[in-house]
């Protein structure tokens, strides 16, 4: 079977539908996957969940048929979102979960994302096993051994409950705030989920884009350039703060009380500013995230520990260094204390607490941090090697710390840049940031200078 246009990564696999993602390709990876892990302990039992993506349907029966067809007691929990998935593969003990869904991406992608027993993420070594199976061929079960279909219609409410239940969140007093909050579901998986945990908060709520048919009416990425609608909302409704969430719902973005998207970044950097006040340890992001995170963690005389892109990767850091909060800059809070993943539902009330505490606007508590200006670039992938680029980029910049995790990062006092093959997209990646958007573009300007050299001898 061709994989091409395939993007084989950490995350899974995703393709467009109807081009490298077919019924086929999925069949194949979820029988592989289900036979991998019902092999591997006592367990058969597989979760799985899909999000509101148009295709998802379709993905979701071949699922379930693939599944049974290497006898796993299939678990289906059906709409739902990826942290909810992750959390019923904690909740029954199961060998794993599989949730299907694009996470970001447009409307024409959809994927597989692979989840182990202890609801992480499949890391490399599991996912390189994984994937042999498919290669080396998938054992069958036979006509007597067929796996089954159970359905779980409860996981939402215990993932209500157990972010209702994290111990320095006074809910009580959030119910009694009242707050008023603008939300944006971008007709993905959020309406099964963020109006109920805000009403449950006390919320008086004001929403759009609820439905969940998988119809994206923006582009779906939580970036400040796609909320305008949320922002207007806002303003209109006078809401103490806009949240607006990925199609999956691991992400939250947040608008202040002015109406502005204040940018992906501040979700991780104020939940960890709110956690770091009640637990002790250090903070676990990625190399791509702001270093905004570094001035919050040093607020309370902590650290951040930095890890290679990937939701698996900040998660397998955060368990090794026992760190009370991490996640990623794109707007992906990881609180240890509920589960080792991303989770938008943990990050708006995370959110609404530090709000209760702090007794003042989002925009007024924004305004305490620092801001720098991050740029984010992207080309396609050169069909070759990018390490003479890396270490074109070491010559150019030779004063520069190096980090060569994922990729090169290079940092500054006050400015980094970091060169990396997407793990999701056909492309690289260059990432900027610095004081001010003129020296952050300049840093990305010097940066793609190799790649674009590559490239054109290609």
């Amino acid at each position: 079977m061709s994989n091409e246009g395939l993007m084989v990564s950490v995350s899974g696999i995703r393709g467009r539908v109807g081009e490298a993602l077919t019924p086929e390709v999925v069949a194949r990876y979820a029988a592989a996957f289900g036979a991998w892990a019902a092999g591997r302990g006592a367990s058969k039992t597989i979760v799985v969940g899909r999000d509101s993506r148009v295709s998802g349907p379709m993905f979701h029966r071949v699922v379930l048929s693939a599944l049974e067809s290497v006898g796993c007691t299939v678990m289906d929990i059906g709409l739902t979102t990826t942290p909810t998935c992750q959390l019923a593969v904690e909740h029954h003990h199961a060998a794993g979960g599989l949730m299907i869904s694009a996470s970001h991406n447009p409307i024409e992608w959809n994927a597989l994302k692979f989840i182990g027993p202890s609801g992480l993420f499949l890391e490399a070594s599991e996912g390189t096993e994984m994937r042999a199976l498919v290669e080396r061929g998938i054992p069958r079960a036979t006509w007597d051994r067929l796996g089954s279909i159970e359905r779980d219609d409860h996981a939402i409410q215990r993932h209500i409950d157990q972010v209702l239940t994290i111990p320095f969140l006074d809910v009580e007093g959030i119910r009694k705030r009242r707050f008023r909050v603008a939300l944006d579901c971008v007709r993905g998986a959020g309406a099964t989920i963020m109006p109920p945990l805000l009403e449950r908060l006390g919320c008086v709520v004001s929403a759009i884009n609820l439905e969940t048919d998988g119809r994206f009416p923006r582009p779906p990425e939580p970036v400040a350039e796609n909320l305008g609608e949320l922002e207007r909302l806002v303003l209109d409704t006078g809401a103490d703060v806009g949240f607006a969430v990925d199609p999956d719902v691991d992400r939250l973005a947040l608008v202040s009380n002015e109406g502005k998207a204040i940018g992906e970044d501040y979700t991780l950097a104020l939940a960890a500013r709110l956690v770091l006040r009640h637990r002790q340890g250090n903070v676990v992001t990625n190399l791509s995230t702001s270093r905004l995170l570094e001035d919050v963690a040093a607020g309370s005389g902590r650290e951040v520990v930095r890890a290679p892109v990937g939701e698996v990767n900040v998660a397998v850091k955060m368990r090794d260094t026992r760190a009370p909060i991490g996640g990623e800059g794109n707007g992906g809070v990881i609180l240890t204390e509920v589960h080792l993943g991303r989770d938008a539902p943990i990050g708006a009330a995370l959110l609404l607490q530090l709000l209760l505490e702090e007794g003042t606007p989002l925009s007024a508590i924004a305004a305490t941090l620092p801001r720098y200006a991050i740029v984010k670039d992207k080309l396609d992938r050169p069909n070759a090697s990018l390490d003479a680029v890396y270490e074109a980029l070491r010559g150019v910049f030779p004063g520069a710390e190096v980090d060569t995790q994922d990729g090169l990062r290079l940092s500054w006092p006050d400015r980094w840049v970091h060169v990396r093959p997407s793990g999701t997209e056909p492309i690289v990646r260059v990432i900027a940031e610095a004081p001010t958007a003129d020296e952050a573009k300049a840093l990305v300007r010097q940066s793609r200078a190799p790649l674009d050299e590559l490239a054109a001898r290609r």
